[in-house]
């Protein structure tokens, strides 16, 4: 049984920080792409960074410079270090596990993110 599970979220104050882990079961973390999602109120689920399986990353224009995306492979977890939040960074962030060549995908249940003072 595949288990993606998130924490590390809650409200925090403009300006802040929050660090989301992943931690995964049921699959085999190192070939697979690890990525966070969110989804606004309202708004459709997009994708903030990813950390392939072959060690690269990306991140959406919006979160560039204040996010960093890690993962230990020996912990089978992906990190989101958050800084510098925002209002609009408030979301509900998804945890999720591909891997392209077996079309597997695999999402968390969420973690809720509120920037506010």
């Amino acid at each position: 049984q595949v288990q993606l599970v998130e924490s590390g979220g809650g409200l925090v104050q403009p300006g802040g920080s929050l660090r989301l882990s992943c931690t995964t079961s049921g699959i085999t973390f190192s070939v697979y792409s690890m990525a966070w999602y969110r989804q606004a109120p309202g708004k459709q689920r997009e994708l903030v960074a990813i950390f392939t399986s072959s060690g690269s990353t990306n991140y959406a224009d919006a979160v560039k410079g204040r996010f960093t995306i890690s993962r230990d492979n020996a912990k089978n977890t992906v990190y989101l270090q958050m800084n510098n939040l925002e209002p609009e960074d408030t979301a509900v962030y998804y945890c999720n596990a591909v891997r392209r060549t077996t079309f597997s995908q695999y999402w968390g249940q969420g973690t809720q993110v509120t920037v506010s003072s």
